[in-house]
């Protein structure tokens, strides 16, 4: 069915959209390592990643204006137009998500503190995961296309949608505990660096929430076809 839709109108949209996603998927990958330039306190690291997942996101834009650019209008499409584009629209909020996060830790010099220090990388990791659970739903596509949105394939997907979910779960659980943290060592830092810490955990934490939106609206495309 896949080659059928490219012979109608000259290219698949779903490729386009996976490298976008994959574009998507390396800004929130580049956040571990500019998190472990904050743990060495290397604010130079920091700004030179920051940057790079700037320059990331800016890619990814490209590739979702190409996209949207280039939408056949009037033409049999597997997935609804409408669904295609709020796919893609979730896909760059995440990335905006993490180019957020570099923004936010490049605002003032930071330590992490010892209290929230191992409660943090489980975060940042369980944040990390959520989006890679979701990511590996975005290279299904193809495989939905050719079974018809029906079959094994679908419930495959349907499955992988709720490990996002509980993945988005474990980041709520793991997040609670963290704000506990931080509230306990509030008396030691300044009120800047109290609510600038409260930014970058939601910040994060959004990360999980857009690929739990991610994987819901895939499911919904699902239960439309």
């Amino acid at each position: 069915m896949l080659n059928t839709i490219v012979s109608l109108f000259g290219r698949s949209p779903f490729a386009p959209l996976q490298s976008h996603m994959d574009k998507v998927s390396m800004c929130v990958h580049c956040l571990k390592e500019l998190f472990e330039a904050l743990e060495k306190q290397d604010y130079v690291r920091i700004e030179s990643l920051a940057a790079q997942i700037s320059d990331l996101e800016h890619q990814a834009d490209l590739t979702k204006n190409d996209i949207r650019n280039h939408l056949p209008k009037g033409l049999f499409m597997p997935i609804d137009r409408s669904n295609l584009l709020e796919i893609l629209s979730i896909q760059d909020r995440i990335a905006d998500t993490a180019e957020d996060v570099a923004v936010l830790i490049t605002l003032k010099p930071l330590v992490i503190l010892e209290h929230f220090r191992e409660d943090f990388h489980q975060f940042l990791h369980k944040n990390i995961e959520a989006v890679d659970a979701a990511h590996l739903i975005i290279k299904e596509i193809n495989g939905l296309v050719e079974t018809s949105f029906g079959g094994i394939e679908a419930q495959k997907v349907r499955a992988m949608v709720d490990h996002v979910s509980y993945k988005e779960h474990e980041v709520d659980l793991v997040q609670r505990k963290l704000l506990k943290d931080l509230f306990r060592s509030e008396s030691e830092m300044s009120y800047g660096t109290f609510f600038l810490w409260q930014r970058i955990f939601q910040a994060t934490a959004a990360l999980s929430n857009l690929s739990e939106n991610l994987a819901n609206r895939v499911r919904l495309t699902l239960e439309i076809k």
